[in-house]
């Protein structure tokens, strides 16, 4: 516990923040410029925006295959165990039934699943709601718990960000809106309120000094995170040599949201409830 040191006495509460809020805004405008060009505030992978998945089992290379479909919207082919995972754009029916024969031809054990355009946009209107609701039941939750307005606005403020600074992350590397990432990012919503509770139960519900009680909090809630964090790492670490693309864009994910966490939870609403606390809120 002693390995890190956390000491924010000599910190405003304006200090704290600054930073955080800026990197907030900045992800806040890169979602807004991804939302502007896709429609979505994470560019949508294969399930959301429609296309063809193939699985095929096969030691050609990755260049030999963009060159062996080369006539057709090939956005990515990833290792998969002995085998390669296609992902196709969207095409007419005469481009699909052309690709499936030519499919058929190279591969014939080819496993091939289409997503329909109308489809995948019924699922991203469906991903979206998911996650309003996921959040705002977290909220209301967390109002009913703390019953103040101040501390109750920093723990969803910090789940806000959490979930904003990742998304925008996934926009910059790379990592594309799945049903696995979304379930991560459900996931996260749940993981980025634990150390926030325990922060502002800390603070609020126990005697003693401000500072000592947000130290107390920190080596609690960072062993907590940690403990996370090493896991999410196993299963990137694992899925990355096994070549399970799904199970990694998941991991990447928790690891990003988690990372972003730490920050959110000890600097953002550390800041807020440094100052509530020192306005004569709270006990």
């Amino acid at each position: 516990m002693g390995l890190i040191n956390y000491n924010i006495e000599k910190y405003s509460p304006k200090q704290l923040v600054i930073i955080p809020l800026a990197i907030l805004a900045v992800a806040l405008i890169l979602i807004a410029l991804n939302m502007a060009t896709t429609g979505m505030p994470v560019t949508p992978g294969i399930d959301f925006s429609g296309g063809t998945a193939v699985t095929v089992i096969t030691s050609d290379t990755k260049e030999q295959i963009t060159s062996y479909f080369a006539d057709y919207p090939l956005v990515e082919v990833s290792d998969m165990g002995n085998g390669k995972f296609l992902k196709f754009g969207l095409m007419d029916d005469a481009k699909y039934k052309s690709l499936t024969s030519l499919i058929n031809q190279k591969y014939p054990d080819a496993r091939i699943d289409q997503i329909g355009e109308t489809f995948g946009k019924s699922l991203q209107s469906q991903a979206v709601l998911a996650l309003i609701f996921s959040f705002m039941g977290m909220s209301i939750v967390i109002f009913l718990s703390f019953r103040t307005f101040v501390p109750s606005g920093a723990v969803v403020l910090s789940a806000f960000a959490d979930m904003v600074m990742t998304a925008a992350a996934m926009n910059i590397i790379g990592i594309p809106l799945s049903l696995g990432t979304l379930a991560a990012l459900l996931m996260l919503i749940g993981y980025s309120v634990d150390s926030d509770i325990l922060l502002t139960n800390r603070v609020l519900k126990r005697q003693g000094k401000l500072n000592e009680k947000l130290t107390g909090a920190f080596h609690t809630g960072i062993i907590m995170t940690s403990t996370t964090l090493a896991a999410a790492a196993a299963m990137f670490v694992v899925s990355w040599f096994g070549a399970v693309q799904i199970l990694m864009d998941i991991s990447a994910v928790l690891l990003i949201g988690l990372i972003f966490d730490v920050m959110n939870t000890w600097l953002t609403n550390v800041g807020i409830i440094k100052w509530y606390v020192l306005k004569g809120g709270g006990k």
